[in-house]
């Protein structure tokens, strides 16, 4: 694969982090988790009031494909060694604790790069190493809030609403693992390092780079936002949006009025033929709410299919399943998780017309331990004592 032979040492928790260590592995990188005796905060977290399969937390599963486990007390000076000897036979150390943790720890990047000059020290955080909001939680719900996007996402109607799902969190780990991919491209061809610095706050900020410039250029206000719940967005014409149907949703993108006004049978958009599509955006989404909401999404798409307009029905999670492209895509996987099944997303890319196969999961915490401490240059009584001496855990 792309990057095999990288070897990345990971502190990374939660979702941003272990999503981008994801990415990495996916491509090829050896991911060395390090995780407390007990496990990461992943392994006993979910949502929906705890979803796990075969025992193990659906929080874990979506975001730590393909990293190997080690299971250390990183108080213990002995931990320490056995950490910056891994660090040694690295490329890359990934973590996206608060800033100032792993300084504290003894692995910050100064302290890792006086052993290892040419390391790529990547870290995420919520808003940056310095500044007035170092010490808040960088949190995806608070980072919706504060980056705008929540604002963006309601209407006048609604009020701000957040997104459906962890959107900085998933955008972060995408762009964390942009960096480090780009830093080793860097390492390959000069032989230095790199410190990479992302952050939630960023990332959450980066998602809106069309509306965001598109408003401070417009010399608009927030008042914007206090659109008809119809409207998809408050920058785009209509009929840019969601309009109920008798039997569900239909999204209509941007189209010509006149081909639209055909498509629908409605003789009344016929009159905004030349006029300001944005200026008159709420009265023309009103008409075509009234104009759809008795009729089935099966008549209105063979009518704009006719015309060769863009619409696509609004889905759900078990739409999601059933849909031709996503199923010819090959977007999920089934794996078999301590006898029970979970469903998976395959990477989003393909190289050479592939997607990565490659699917394993440290279900236990340490269930790499002594492959790890072996590689490092241990020996098996070595490795016994360590786990006598709880610096290390590995299952039975």
């Amino acid at each position: 694969m792309l990057l095999d032979g990288m070897r990345i040492v990971s502190f990374c928790h939660y979702l941003q982090g272990p999503a981008a260590m994801q990415y990495l592995a996916a491509m090829g990188a050896d991911v060395i988790k390090i995780e407390p005796l007990k496990g990461g905060y992943e392994r006993y977290w979910a949502g929906a009031g705890g979803a796990q399969v075969g025992g193990v937390s659906a929080f874990f599963l979506c975001a730590n494909r393909n990293a190997r486990s080690i299971a250390l007390d990183l108080k213990k000076p002995e931990a320490r060694d056995i950490v910056f000897r891994l660090i040694e036979k690295s490329h890359v150390v990934a973590e996206n604790f608060r800033p100032g943790t792993l300084d504290r720890l003894g692995f910050g990047y100064e302290a890792v790069r006086a052993r290892k000059p040419d390391i790529i020290y990547a870290s995420a955080s919520g808003y940056g190493p310095s500044g007035p909001y170092v010490n808040r939680p960088g949190q995806d719900l608070l980072i919706q809030a504060m980056s705008g996007l929540a604002a963006a996402t309601g209407n006048g109607e609604s009020g701000p609403l957040p997104v459906g799902c962890a959107a900085a969190d998933q955008h972060g780990a995408a762009l964390l693992a942009l960096g480090i991919a780009g830093a080793y491209a860097r390492w390959l061809r000069t032989g230095e390092g790199t410190r990479v610095e992302a952050t939630l706050l960023g990332a959450g900020i980066d998602l809106q780079m069309e509306s965001l410039v598109t408003y401070y250029a417009s010399g608009m206000d927030r008042n914007v936002f206090q659109h008809g719940p119809r409207l998809g967005t408050w920058f785009h014409d209509a009929p840019y949006g969601i309009y109920p149907v008798a039997d569900g949703h239909v999204a209509l993108s941007l189209n010509n009025i006149d081909k639209l006004a055909t498509a629908l049978d409605c003789p009344e958009l016929l009159g905004f033929v030349g006029h300001d599509m944005y200026a008159e955006r709420e009265t023309i989404a009103g008409l075509i709410a009234r104009t759809v909401r008795h009729r089935t999404f099966a008549d209105i798409a063979a009518a704009l299919d006719s015309l060769g307009l863009w619409y696509a029905r609004v889905d759900d999670y078990d739409d999601l399943l059933e849909n031709a492209q996503v199923q010819h895509n090959e977007t999920f996987r089934e794996f078999s998780v301590n006898g029970e099944t979970i469903k998976l997303l395959n990477h989003p890319l393909r190289y050479d017309g592939r997607i990565p196969d490659a699917c394993t999961f440290a279900l236990q915490v340490g269930a790499d331990t002594r492959a790890v401490l072996k590689e490092a240059g241990f020996g098996d009584a070595e490795i016994c004592d360590l786990l006598d001496a709880k610096v290390a855990f590995a299952p039975d």
